[in-house]
């Protein structure tokens, strides 16, 4: 029995699909990107808080952004160059470090979106109460809607795994390219519905309270710059807006691509394919979106590099 009860806790991950001829070429590409994903997020937090200009709340709320890439693509990546050269048959992952990636999976979605709303609202009091904004985006404002951001996303998956580490196992096998929270509760035989119901109704809630308040500010936004003849107002919120618009878009997309090939079992590859995506391509995007679009800190970024030369 205790043999037994040790090998429950050993899964078989299925991981990456490559062919071994594919194996070099996937390894190297994968590589690439994750140095790209780090050294682009991890270079506009070091930015932002090295440079005194940068220190306002718009720069301060993009360091939870790129924070929050950085981690999503750690939680992923690694463990896929791990396995690419393993074969499907040997590779294998704890219980409990499953459990823990599926967390940390969720956990960065979820936090993407929170984010993204908090942003949301510094713009719309930025752009539609300038003379406010101080007075409302302090530097008490700017903490407590970080903390709340990533507080609301801990509670809400920490919620939806324990619903799932709850489950007795019958299964060994994970089908799927990393751990995330319908791989756990799939290794039981039990009745599975309320995590079903928690899980997607809890993300169909976050995403829709994500857009309902992007599409609002930004509809607030719109209507102050149209009635507004200030050309430079315009011209600001635009540029500090399309960058926001762009990530929130990506990670939209990226998000309802995995929820609608879940409906769809004959389109599993590709389901797995965009779980994969999901972590590496708003990652790769977002500190690029930000470093070109924003103007202060592009201009950061070229002295940096003119005083190299």
């Amino acid at each position: 029995m205790d043999n037994e009860s040790v090998d429950m806790d050993v899964l078989q991950l299925e991981g990456l699909k490559v062919s071994p001829q594919s194996s070099v070429p996937a390894f190297v590409l994968l590589l690439l990107i994750y140095v790209f994903i780090m050294v682009s997020n991890i270079g506009l937090v070091v930015l932002i808080s090295t440079e005194r200009s940068l220190h306002q709340p718009m720069y301060l709320l993009f360091c939870n952004m790129s924070i929050n890439d950085a981690f999503g693509a750690t939680t992923i990546i690694p463990r896929l160059l791990s396995d690419v050269f393993t074969p499907m048959t040997q590779r294998y992952i704890h219980y409990y470090d499953c459990v823990v990636q599926a967390f940390c999976a969720h956990f960065y979605a979820s936090v993407s979106h929170t984010v993204l709303i908090i942003m949301a609202f510094d713009r719309y009091v930025a752009i539609c109460n300038p003379l406010r904004y101080a007075a409302i985006m302090t530097s008490r404002m700017v903490m407590a809607l970080s903390v709340s951001a990533w507080t609301f996303a801990f509670v809400l998956i920490l919620i939806l795994v324990a619903l799932s580490v709850r489950l007795s196992r019958c299964r060994r096998v994970v089908f799927n390219p990393f751990c995330d929270n319908a791989s756990l509760f799939k290794l039981s035989c039990e009745n599975v519905l309320i995590n079903h119901i928690y899980g997607l109704g809890g993300a169909m809630a976050l995403m829709s309270a994500s857009l309902c308040s992007v599409m609002l500010t930004y509809l607030k936004i719109a209507i102050v710059c149209l009635s507004s003849k200030n050309k430079s107002l315009n011209s600001k919120a635009l540029q500090t807006c399309a960058s926001h618009l762009a990530v929130y878009v990506i990670l939209l997309l990226s998000g309802n691509i995995i929820i609608t090939l879940h409906r769809f079992q004959n389109l599993t590859d590709y389901r797995k394919l965009a779980s994969i995506l999901f972590h590496v391509v708003p990652p790769s995007m977002n500190a690029v979106i930000y470093g070109l679009q924003i103007k202060a800190v592009r201009e950061k970024v070229i002295v940096i590099f003119t005083r190299k030369k």
